[in-house]
């Protein structure tokens, strides 16, 4: 059973790592987004009870019923009526997107990979959308007001003992745990080894080390297991620790806290992360006023000045 642990020194388990950074979304998936940040408060289709299929033109082209309940599997909802605005909403902002580049007369050479729609939506963004820069006294003061986030992770070296269970028996918790506690108290007395204590009873292969984890980071170990590790001090943990795994008897033997990092490490970030910010906000605007000048019937979006109702 992997122990979540991070395992260290070759002898450790390797936990479930969690996804962590920012990924690059493609340009029409930021598009869809940034969408979002005009919506009505009240979304509202124009529908009659009738009609499974809400019934709407775009500038006189209209949605089809198959590209509705196509679009409408991306769009979870807790209703379907929301869904199916979403769906629809979606289709309007593309068939506008696509009006507008044709009316433009754009053409494209997609990049390695990348779907011939997409590319048109990039094209069309980057000729029409102003990129935003970020200037050297934003970004300075965004790192000032927001300075915990800009530092380097802490580290600590420790040791633990893993009696293993499984996380739906609760009998075998229960037990687990109480044998965790005795170990906690055997540790406790002069002269306890902990080496020992974990060869007899860890369930982790870093027993063969005496329990060594080696160096962990946040992010190299489970959730729940990692909240409370960093929490420790220095020495022996007073109470067993729980994760999924089953209960760890814990001897932190280093903590080495975090650094903050100088504004030269991280102004690149910095810089990115505002002039996307504002990019976003831009795009919103920018479809915000492609539904404004649209003949769009049969749904009301935020930013069209006079939906009609066919």
């Amino acid at each position: 059973m992997a122990c979540g642990c991070g395992g260290g020194n070759g002898g450790g388990c390797s936990g479930e790592q969690n996804d962590s950074g920012v990924i690059q979304q493609a340009v029409a998936e930021e598009v869809r987004a940034a969408a979002v940040e005009f919506v009505d408060a009240a979304p509202e289709l124009i529908a009659s009870s009738e009609q499974e299929w809400p019934r709407i033109k775009v500038n006189g082209v209209a949605l089809e019923a198959e590209s509705i309940a196509r679009e409408l599997q991306y769009h979870p909802a807790p209703n379907r009526q929301e869904a199916v605005f979403l769906a629809c909403q979606a289709l309007v902002i593309r068939e506008l997107l696509q009006q507008r580049i044709q009316a433009l007369g754009l053409q494209v050479t997609p990049h390695a990979g990348e779907p011939a729609e997409e590319a048109a939506i990039r094209a069309l963004i980057e000729c029409e959308v102003p990129l935003p820069v970020a200037d050297e006294a934003a970004c300075k003061q965004f790192f000032e007001r927001n300075r915990q986030r800009y530092a380097s992770a802490p580290l600590l070296a420790a040791r633990h003992i893993l009696l293993a269970c499984p996380a739906d028996d609760a009998d075998e918790r229960d037990a687990m745990r109480a044998q965790a506690e005795q170990l906690v108290s055997q540790l406790q007395q002069p002269g306890a080894d902990f080496a020992a204590l974990a060869m007899a009873h860890s369930a982790c292969p870093s027993k063969a080390q005496g329990g060594a984890l080696g160096q962990i980071s946040k992010g190299q170990t489970v959730p729940e297991f990692e909240r409370q590790l960093f929490r420790l001090p220095l020495g022996l943990a007073s109470q067993p620790l729980e994760s999924r795994y089953g209960f760890h008897v814990v001897w932190v033997d280093q903590r080495i806290e975090g650094q903050l990092l100088p504004y030269e490490a991280v102004e690149g970030s910095i810089r990115a992360e505002l002039n996307q910010r504002v990019w976003q906000v831009a795009v919103a605007q920018y479809l915000k006023g492609l539904v404004g000048e649209a003949d769009i019937q049969g749904i009301i979006l935020d930013g069209a000045e006079s939906p009609l109702v066919q």
